[in-house]
């Protein structure tokens, strides 16, 4: 099996990238036990050294043990995330405690972290340079952290608790999507339709063909058509359809995530316990840069304060519109997004999708390409000889362009399909650092799900997908510049609430007409976009930004609210919500 198995052999694939044409659901078990058989050998003779513990034989020798293992462990759940298959979801009941008692089985070991302490214990008087001291100081804590510390019945606990974990997180994902793809709104009268731009209404169709549904529209959930559904579709009825539909995905149908909410969150707060710590949050936040939950939830106050004044001032502004303009006597939550896009165009004389005709995907990334090149003076070239996931990826060859020198490869997959995970984010296969002996150039790429092409018409973007290409590449060019030594350190290694700080800069560049003139162009007449059309993206910029920010300390709201709570007075998790987030939540539950 292991000749065969090309998990198993050496990538031959340019920078040693996965061999994504070679691999199929069955290869993962079998290469998941070799390795992980090879990297416990890697630990028994770091253990079995007689050699006083010094820095590289114990701090190097374990960063660089399961590198192999990383390898398929990162293989795995990027194609989970982005091929998603019943065969590749199958594969995380066995894949996930496999990869989670071989982290306990290092994290717990007693030996192992005696020669890891040795040499901590004695920091001060080492030779270390910043990242070598870096690296030394976060594989000791992550010992701890991870249980080095506790009595042998805690141990056997924490390594329970770390097997049910690792089914939980897929499992969640798995329910979410599958109740998405579950949905479709059918529509057979072009009346029904009243409102919606051409381009949305073309993929409505070109979706219902591929059903086998002859002269009808279908809307499903993907993020790409129910935004634009709920900006412009007139139909009320149907927008309230399909936001219910969005806003219950995997409660109380046959994909019903409560009961894995509530383990996961039982499981999270009895391993803070565990380590000493009140809560998860607790437990997480002290490797933050807010540093406690305290810091936290006093952060979140004191914004909820403005950020709800003027969020009920922008509802008010929306219902007064609404009334005026249609009769409306209570604007409900399916209203906000498409009375919020009739007003902005009242207000400032142009619409969303004024914008999408200059925003042709291919344009796009050739200037966000050009955009980053001009930065950090680098270069992005298209290279064939990757194997992909998918006919939708593309990949890149990124370079220095003082010198020529080889900076990684950056892999992009833009489009929706069944499967794939919502959203968008940045991917490592492979970070930076020392691998096989050498220091070797990273392995990244960005997911997105932007606005598919139909046969008539390009990849058309809205502003707000520009904004994300842009974000989810500062993340990828913050893996891709990265100059270290370990890759545990490389790159996007930093902490949490800090990584999103690169990405967000780069927003702000989608807002200037010197970026814009990079790529802002009609995909029909080339003309580039009209300065007239900037400004108004400009002025319009802040428009109902005191909805969006009580929108986001909502979220974190509700996230602090579930890990800090006491998971046995949790029942009914609507209810828990609705109270934890009373102050920040202006419409109440609508579910049903």
């Amino acid at each position: 099996m292991t000749s065969s198995n090309p998990l198993l052999q050496p990538f031959e694939a340019p920078n040693q990238a996965p061999p994504f044409d070679k691999i199929n659901a069955d290869h993962f078990i079998p290469a998941l036990k070799q390795r992980i058989s090879q990297a416990k050998a890697n630990i028994e003779a770091i253990k079995a050294d007689e050699d006083e513990p010094d820095f590289a034989n114990t701090i190097v020798a374990l960063e660089i043990a399961d590198e192999d293992l990383g390898q398929v462990l990162s293989t795995f759940y990027h194609l989970l995330s982005c091929v998603g298959s019943d065969e590749i979801h199958e594969l995380t009941n066995e894949i996930g405690p496999l990869s989670a008692d071989y982290s306990s089985d290092i994290l717990l070991d007693a030996d192992l972290f005696a020669k890891v302490k040795a040499v901590y214990d004695k920091r001060d008087n080492l030779e270390l340079t910043t990242e070598q001291k870096t690296l030394l100081e976060e594989t000791y804590i992550g010992f701890v952290r991870g249980g080095a510390l506790l009595n042998d019945n805690d141990k056997a606990r924490l390594r329970e608790i770390s097997q049910e974990l690792s089914t939980l997180g897929p499992a969640f994902m798995n329910n979410t999507n599958k109740s998405a793809q579950a949905f479709q709104l059918i529509i057979d009268n072009e009346e029904e339709l009243s409102g919606l731009p051409d381009g949305i209404k073309e993929l409505a169709k070109a979706a219902a063909e591929e059903e086998g549904l002859s002269n009808k529209w279908l809307f499903t959930l993907d993020i790409s058509t129910y935004v634009p559904f709920m900006q412009f579709a007139d139909n009320r009825d149907h927008r309230e359809h399909l936001w219910r539909a969005f806003s219950n995905r995997a409660y109380q149908d046959d994909y019903d995530n409560c009961e894995t909410i509530k383990t996961i969150i039982r499981l999270r707060h009895e391993r803070a316990n565990l380590l000493g710590y009140d809560s998860h949050a607790d437990f997480t936040l002290e490797r933050r840069m807010a540093e406690s939950t305290q810091n936290v939830i006093r952060f979140l106050n004191d914004l909820t304060v403005p950020y709800k004044k003027a969020a009920l001032a922008d509802l008010d502004a929306l219902q007064a519109f609404a009334k005026k303009t249609d009769g409306i006597d209570t604007v409900q939550p399916w209203d906000v997004g498409y009375y919020g896009e009739k007003l902005k165009q009242a207000t400032f004389n142009f619409s969303s999708e004024d914008l999408r005709p200059f925003f042709q995907l291919s344009r796009v990334l050739d200037g966000v390409f050009d955009h980053f090149s001009q930065l950090f003076d680098i270069a992005f070239k298209p290279n064939d000889n990757y194997p992909v996931w998918h006919e939708d990826v593309s990949v890149f060859d990124v370079f220095d362009r003082e010198n020529d020198r080889f900076l990684g490869t950056f892999y992009a997959d833009f489009h929706p399909r069944k499967g794939k995970k919502d959203g968008a984010w940045k991917f490592g296969l492979r970070a930076q650092g020392l691998f096989k002996g050498e220091v070797r150039r990273p392995v990244v790429g960005i997911i997105c799900n932007f606005t598919k092409p139909t046969k008539d018409t390009p990849s058309l973007l809205t502003h707000n997908e520009v904004t994300t290409l842009f974000h989810e590449m500062g993340h990828a060019l913050h893996a891709l510049l990265s100059d270290v030594t370990h890759s545990s350190l490389a790159g996007t290694a930093v902490k949490w609430d800090f990584v999103e700080l690169p990405s967000q800069i780069q927003e702000n560049w989608c807002y200037e007409k010197q970026t814009l003139d990079l790529f802002a162009c009609h995909y029909k007449t080339n003309e580039t976009m009209p300065q007239s059309l900037i400004d108004k993206l400009v002025d319009a910029k802040n428009f109902m930004v005191g909805w969006a920010g009580l929108r986001q300390i909502n979220f974190g709201t509700l996230d602090m609210a579930w890990h800090t709570a006491e998971p046995d007075d949790i029942d009914d998790i609507a209810a828990f919500e609705d109270k934890a987030t009373a102050q920040t939540n202006i419409f109440k539950r609508l579910a049903g």
